[in-house]
């Protein structure tokens, strides 16, 4: 196995889960939270600031505020001139980059996709599942308070979407940026694992 497979996922869905075991499976690196994690390390900024970049991400309108102008495009501009999220999103995708570098590997979320779309070895893969199905996960397997579920599920949804146009330019929740996407209502975790594997190859 020589790829790099990042995993995309509405909140519940067990994305999570399914990159986890596709990573056991074969014996792969996994990231996700472990990449801030080495992010802020090599990069100096708090753990923190990490998490509140994707916090900042709930509200559309607040989050295009709070991050200022994109300026991605000018190069006159420099590193200097951008905000710190935009400083912190260049010093995540700088660690993705080089987990990349050093072999093949599972990355949850944070916009992989987008980072990695340069490289010919990288599969991108997109969860969903039906609202049903994620509240009774959100409840479950998360021990959601069942009356804030669909709030929960929503926010988290709306955060992963602003996050990933935001900084991608392109609609998260467009299937055709996807090599594969997987239904894991319909198919089951384990299901979804065997037939990801399977179009990889195993």
């Amino acid at each position: 196995m020589d790829k790099v497979i990042t995993i995309g996922r509405q909140y519940g869905s067990g994305g999570r889960e399914i990159g986890e075991k596709i990573a056991k499976r074969y014996g792969i690196p996994f990231y996700d939270n472990e990449l801030i994690t080495r992010a802020a390390k090599e990069s100096g900024f708090a753990e923190e600031s990490f998490e509140r970049a994707e916090d900042k991400a709930t509200n559309s309108l607040l989050y295009s505020l709070a991050m200022g102008i994109n300026v991605y495009g000018n190069q006159d501009f420099g590193f200097s001139g951008l905000s710190l999220d935009d400083r912190i999103f260049l010093a995540q995708s700088d660690v993705i980059r080089k987990v990349a570098e050093e072999g093949p590997c599972v990355i949850v979320g944070r916009c992989a996709d987008y980072v990695l779309k340069e490289r010919d070895n990288v599969f991108n893969i997109f969860v969903r599942a039906s609202l049903d199905y994620r509240l009774q996960r959100a409840i479950h397997n998360y021990q959601v308070n069942e009356k804030k579920a669909a709030e929960i599920i929503m926010k988290n949804d709306k955060r992963r979407g602003n996050y990933y146009n935001y900084h991608v330019g392109e609609k998260w929740l467009n299937l055709n940026n996807y090599d594969l996407v997987i239904r894991s209502d319909v198919s089951g975790i384990d299901n979804a694992v065997n037939c990801i594997c399977t179009y990889l190859g195993d």
